[in-house]
């Protein structure tokens, strides 16, 4: 009975902990890069101050010819700024080219210097002008030019607007009212309605773009998965509920592979069983997850999911021994464990299938071997429903799963790549806390698939999606639209860009 009680109050201590910790504590098992950056931001800050009033002070020492040391802007080892940046060079001339003895001075060299300047942004009129043309000989020519296709026919936005809004929104995490306001303070009044029919009408033209991402996300030989809530507004109630953003994520770079990355956003109202079945429907591969028992339907050895490889992810592993709190001497004992495992990964990422395949079986599995051992033998004596019991059996009911990695080099140690795509979503919802109905939620899901598989291609989203919408708005349904696709996609309107912010530039 004594012991039963004390089991108890540990495991509700624990419990408090974890409460405290996913409140108040960090949520990752390493410090989040983000939050270190807000740290020393402030010192960064504190430090640019100093550097300004010792400037100021070795400026005052010059006038009376004294010298001071100044310090070196924390920037000046850096590499020159982009090429693709236009340049406006200003020319400063001594005040006299003659010198003391009389004589003309003539140009021995120059010193250049490269400053990053900003011109604020500013909306414009584009004003379209359609003359119309008659026939004097009979009543019969008039002539005049289509009215080009807009995205919001006979409306005040063009295309490249609508791309910025929709930027701002699911890329920028700002609120379509904040848009308003900043719109209001140069002049121009847009109501926060406007803009949610500018959104959906951008969406709504970009959805077979996301359409055709989903068939050749099902077709890719290996997939991540994950999912994370949502509040979604329930009509009729002006309560929310909670829905659920599932994500694809197709990333063969860690070990060379050929296909474009993509990111997929899928909104649902739920994450059971029938969900994970609709979202992934008969694929057949590789299927990189948590534990989660809605994917439990699949790769079993009959019926139609046979065809799938379950690989489970190990930072799920180690999160339950993270929780275990680091006053837990087995827990930490683990931690140490699977970190030798990850360093391997690391020294191993970014070669090829057969070489990480060689490395693993060498070298980790014998690690793999002696965890799972180790495991087996400490589980049975830790206390039931303790932290670190509980995650020792999580890892061996599913060992199988965990241990596939070992035996295909394609295959990562985790799903930290469906993770990682979570994390705008969290943005996104900090932001707007939650979506007006479930079709906002679905909108979201489809400019957010276009948005992160950009950004994992290294593309601009405003330029992708500015140079999309033009071209998209005059295709038929039953058009190819391949050369629309992130990965498939060639900006068509650089050179232009670039001129017209030279001339913005040049008229400033």
């Amino acid at each position: 009975m004594v012991l039963a009680e004390r089991a108890r109050a540990a495991r509700l201590e624990h419990i408090l902990k974890l409460i405290n910790r996913s409140t108040f504590g960090k949520r990752s098992e390493k410090l989040p890069v983000d939050q270190l950056a807000l740290t020393l931001e402030d010192q960064n800050v504190a430090l640019g101050e100093a550097d300004g009033l010792q400037d100021k002070a070795a400026e005052e020492a010059g006038r009376y010819g004294l010298r001071a040391r100044r310090r070196r802007a924390p920037d000046a080892e850096r590499a020159s700024l982009p090429a693709h940046l236009p340049r406006f060079e200003t020319v400063i001339e001594p005040e006299s080219l003659e010198c003391a003895c009389g004589g003309t001075l003539h140009k021995i060299g120059e010193d250049r210097s490269e400053r990053l300047d900003i011109i604020p942004a500013q909306h414009r009129v584009m004003v379209t002008i359609r003359p119309r043309y008659a026939c004097r000989c009979c009543s019969d020519g008039v002539r005049q030019a289509s009215a080009p296709a807009h995205v919001v026919p006979g409306g005040l936005p063009t295309e490249a607007l609508i791309a910025d809004v929709l930027i701002n929104k699911y890329c920028d995490h700002l609120p379509l009212y904040r848009q308003s306001k900043i719109f209001a303070r140069q002049g121009i009044e847009i109501s926060r309605a406007t803009l949610a029919n500018w959104v959906g009408r951008g969406i709504a033209a970009l959805m077979p773009i996301t359409d055709r991402m989903r068939a050749d996300a099902l077709a890719r030989a290996r997939l991540f998965v994950d999912e994370t809530t949502v509040k979604v507004l329930a009509p009729g109630t002006g309560k929310t509920k909670t829905g659920y953003m599932w994500v694809i994520v197709c990333d063969d770079r860690a070990h060379g592979g050929v296909d474009p990355p993509l990111a997929l956003y899928t909104y649902m109202p739920g994450r059971g069983k029938m969900w994970a079945k609709q979202l992934l429907g008969s694929y057949q591969g590789i299927l990189q997850v948590d534990a989660w028992q809605a994917y439990d339907q699949f790769g079993k050895d009959d019926g139609a999911d046979a065809g799938v490889t379950k690989s489970y992810c190990w930072a799920h592993l180690r999160r339950g021994f993270v929780d275990a709190g680091s006053d837990a001497p087995v827990a930490q004992d683990a931690l140490q464990r699977i970190a030798e495992i990850y360093g391997i990964e690391k020294e191993i990422r970014g070669r090829t299938v057969e070489e990480r395949l060689a490395v693993r079986q060498e070298r980790t599995r014998p690690l793999v071997d002696k965890l799972h051992a180790w495991f087996a033998a400490t589980a049975p004596r830790m206390m039931a429903g303790s932290a670190t019991s509980d995650a020792m059996k999580y890892a061996l009911k599913r060992w199988a799963g965990f241990t596939r990695f070992l035996d295909d080099g394609r295959i990562e140690i985790d799903n930290n790549a469906a993770e990682r795509a979570i994390r705008p979503v969290t943005l996104q919802r900090k932001n707007a806390l939650f979506t007006g109905h479930q079709l906002g939620a679905e909108n979201w899901a489809a400019i957010s698939s276009l948005v992160e598989t950009c950004k994992m291609l290294d593309i601009n989203p405003y330029a992708y999606l500015c140079d999309v919408l033009t071209r998209i708005i005059t295709r038929a349904d039953t058009d190819p639209i391949d050369d629309l696709l992130p990965y498939c996609w060639t900006d068509t309107n650089a050179a232009n860009t670039s001129f017209e912010l030279s001339s913005i530039a040049s008229a400033a």
